[in-house]
């Protein structure tokens, strides 16, 4: 397995020093432990192992991960574990892509007060969603949420939104029956706009009033309750953008499409060019173009590249993926079990690997031989700091 050509590490390790020392005092013990964790991934600072192929002996190291979610190496892995716990979660019907977007001016008070906010973002967005659902005019039934917040752009601005994947209907009220939506058609999005835009707006007012909010610099007068009412007097005429993409083509695409969402960070190193003079370069998309001319590249200068990437570092505990509905953890499977029974469906069975583990986590993770495909056994580990002088485990690109 090739490692990318430019990886977020190669910048931290090239600028990340100078960067802590310009910014002294102005940052969090979270981004500074996210800027180490990605800077030691896969380094001998965190250990490892040798492993070697049982059929030819080619050996190999293999220096351990920081599990960090913020990393874009270990997300990939993290994803498919994820997901392989979702797999029996999927009901065989049409999926929905809905996404709810905070606007610009609710956005720039929410990255002195993440966990407020994102959390606000979360419970307006699901209680329109469910509100709107269970609604006999519209669906007339309980149905699941899995929703996973971003909080970036493609080019790393905070642009924080929430994207949720539904299934397309629910459980009848009464609990007899499964409710199907219409064809290509969940719920009406200017109605969800409606409801979420009064939902959040009532609960950032709850929060004001609560003193949970903090506000600094241009903001700091938004202390004052009248001025928070007048700031967020404008916005109940705004439309606030929510977008209900066309259904999944089933239920194999919706876990592709999962992979990618569920554990994606504010870039990945595949999306990186280069790292020179003129600063990272690095491939965007720009939503307001079509065609060839909405992929491009944009250069940042170094300090510019780490600060926006540092913008979406999460509190500790934050949970940025979420089940609501049907899906919430509580009653999860009970609910599940049932839609397939109203559904018709066969419950998934348990399949084994023969050792006993569940089928959809794999005794074995390691990447197989690169000489013959064989089997790779761990024979030597070291710990945290070793320093022995081995190679790296992963080859460049030339």
């Amino acid at each position: 397995m090739r490692r990318p050509f430019l990886e977020v590490a190669d910048i931290f390790h090239r600028h990340g020093a100078a960067w802590r020392a310009a910014q002294a005092g102005h940052l969090s013990l979270g981004q500074l432990k996210v800027m180490a964790a990605i800077e030691t991934c896969r380094t001998a600072a965190l250990g490892g192992h040798v492993e070697a192929c049982e059929d030819c002996g080619h050996s190999r190291i293999a220096y351990n991960s920081c599990r960090n979610r913020h990393c874009p190496r270990c997300q990939g892995a993290a994803a498919r574990e994820w997901l392989a716990a979702r797999q029996a979660d999927l009901l065989p019907v049409g999926y929905f892509h809905v996404v709810f977007t905070l606007p610009a001016e609710i956005a720039a008070i929410a990255y002195p007060n993440k966990a407020v906010i994102y959390d606000l973002l979360f419970r307006a967005a699901s209680e329109a969603l469910l509100t709107i659902a269970a609604d006999p005019k519209h669906l007339g039934a309980r149905i699941g949420i899995t929703a996973v917040l971003h909080t970036w752009g493609s080019a790393m601005t905070h642009h924080p939104h929430v994207h949720m994947i539904v299934p397309g209907g629910g459980i009848a009220l009464d609990g007899e029956r499964w409710v199907s939506c219409r064809p290509g058609f969940l719920l009406p999005v200017r109605v969800l706009s409606k409801l979420f835009r009064r939902l959040l707006l009532a609960k950032l007012t709850e929060a004001h009033a609560a003193g949970q909010l903090q506000f600094f610099g241009d903001h700091a007068g938004l202390s004052e309750p009248r001025a928070f009412a007048k700031f967020l007097a404008p916005l109940k005429k705004k439309n606030w953008f929510v977008y209900a993409k066309p259904p999944f083509a089933g239920p194999e695409a919706v876990l592709a499409y999962l992979s990618r969402y569920t554990h994606r960070v504010a870039i990945s190193n595949s999306r990186l060019i280069a790292l020179g003079e003129a600063g990272v370069t690095f491939r965007v998309k720009d939503y307001r173009r079509n065609g060839e001319e909405r992929y491009r590249t944009m250069t940042l200068e170094p300090a510019e590249f780490i600060r926006r990437f540092l913008l979406h570092v999460l509190p500790k505990g934050f949970h940025r993926i979420r089940h609501y509905g049907l899906l919430a953890s509580a009653h999860a499977k009970t609910n599940i079990a049932r839609a397939r029974e109203l559904l018709a469906a066969p419950q998934p069975k348990a399949e084994c690997n023969g050792t006993g583990a569940d089928a959809a986590t794999p005794s074995d993770w390691r990447p197989p031989c690169p000489c013959c495909g064989g089997r790779m056994i761990v024979f030597e580990t070291f710990e945290r700091g070793g320093d022995r002088a081995r190679a790296p485990p992963w080859t460049r690109a030339p």
